[in-house]
C-alpha cells in the first residue's frame, strides 16, 4: 500500500497567459491558453471551418475592459467577455460573449449573451507561427487592435476606447475647480490633524456654500471646526442644525454627539 503525499506537477501543453495593456486611459486584460501546432494542420483541420472555436485552449479566452469600448460600431460595456471565433477560409466571425464561465466553446450560442458579433478578414503570413498568439497591436490614444496569429494565418480586430471623452471630462472638472466634496475633505483633514484651521474654515465655508442641503454629519464637522477656532456662537447654531437633521434621520449616534457638544459649549 503506497501513500502519495505530494502532487506531481508537469508542464501544461497549452500554457496559460495573462496580458495587461493600457490603451489610452483604459485597462485591458487578456487571459487565454496557448496551444501549439506540434506538426498538425490547424485551420480547416484541427480548427474546422464553420465551427465555433474557443480562440485558444482549455477555458475560453477572456478579455476585460475597464471602460466601455466600441468594436465595429458595437458598444461593449465595461466588464469581461469570452471571445469565440468561427473561422472560414478568408474571414473570421468573432463573438464577444457575456458568459465567461465556459470551459471551451458552448455547444449552442445564446443570442441574449452575444454582446457583439464582428466579421474580420484574415491574411496569410510568409512563415508559420508554432504557438497560438494574441497580441495588442497598433496602439493609439483612442484605439488598438487585437491580433490573432497561428499557423500561417493572422487576423486583426480593432477596438476603440473613450480616451477623448475621459480627457474632456477631466479637463472640464479641473477647469471648474474643486468640488464641494474636495473642499469638505480638505477641511476635515486639516481639522483632524490640527493644521491651519483658518484655511480649513475657508474650505469648509466653500463646501457648504456649494452644497444645497448639507447632511447632519457635514454640519457636525463644521460645528467642531467653529469650536476649534473659538467661535462658540457659530459652533452652537451649527450643532443645533446638525442635531435637528440627525433627529429627523433617526441617527442616535449623531444625536448624542451633538447634545454632548451643545452641553459642553454651554448652549441654552
Amino acid at each position: 500500500m503506497f501513500s502519495v503525499n505530494a502532487q506531481i506537477k508537469t508542464p501544461q501543453p497549452s500554457p496559460f497567459t495573462k496580458i495587461e495593456q493600457v490603451v489610452g486611459l483604459t485597462d485591458v486584460t487578456l487571459e487565454y491558453s496557448r496551444p501549439s501546432m506540434n506538426g498538425r494542420t490547424i485551420f480547416g483541420d484541427l480548427v474546422p471551418y464553420g465551427k465555433l472555436w474557443r480562440a485558444g485552449a482549455n477555458k475560453n479566452t477572456m478579455v476585460t475592459f475597464s471602460d466601455d469600448v466600441v468594436v465595429a460600431g458595437n458598444t461593449l460595456k465595461a466588464g469581461a467577455y469570452a471571445i469565440f471565433i468561427t473561422p472560414s477560409e478568408k474571414s473570421w466571425e468573432v463573438i464577444f460573449y457575456t458568459d465567461t464561465n465556459n470551459w471551451g466553446a458552448p455547444k449552442t450560442i445564446d443570442a441574449a449573451k452575444v454582446a457583439a458579433k464582428v466579421k474580420i478578414e484574415t491574411m496569410q503570413l510568409p512563415m508559420k507561427v508554432e504557438t497560438f498568439t494574441i497580441t495588442f497591436d497598433n496602439l493609439k490614444s483612442g484605439s488598438a487592435e487585437l491580433g490573432f496569429i497561428w499557423e500561417n494565418t493572422m487576423a486583426n480586430l480593432k477596438f476603440e476606447v473613450p480616451t477623448a471623452k475621459t480627457v474632456a471630462a477631466s479637463i472640464e472638472k479641473a477647469m471648474a475647480g474643486p468640488s464641494a466634496n474636495d473642499y469638505y475633505a480638505a477641511a476635515v483633514y486639516n481639522l483632524s490633524e490640527g493644521k491651519d484651521l483658518e484655511q480649513a474654515k475657508e474650505w469648509m465655508d466653500k463646501a457648504m456654500a456649494m452644497t444645497k442641503d448639507p447632511k447632519f454629519y457635514q454640519l457636525r464637522k463644521q460645528s467642531l471646526l467653529y469650536a476649534a477656532l473659538g467661535d462658540k456662537k457659530k459652533a452652537i447654531s451649527t450643532a443645533k442644525e446638525s442635531l435637528a437633521k440627525a433627529e429627523k434621520a433617526g441617527n442616535a449616534d449623531y444625536i448624542k454627539m451633538n447634545k454632548d457638544s451643545l452641553k459642553e459649549w454651554g448652549a441654552k
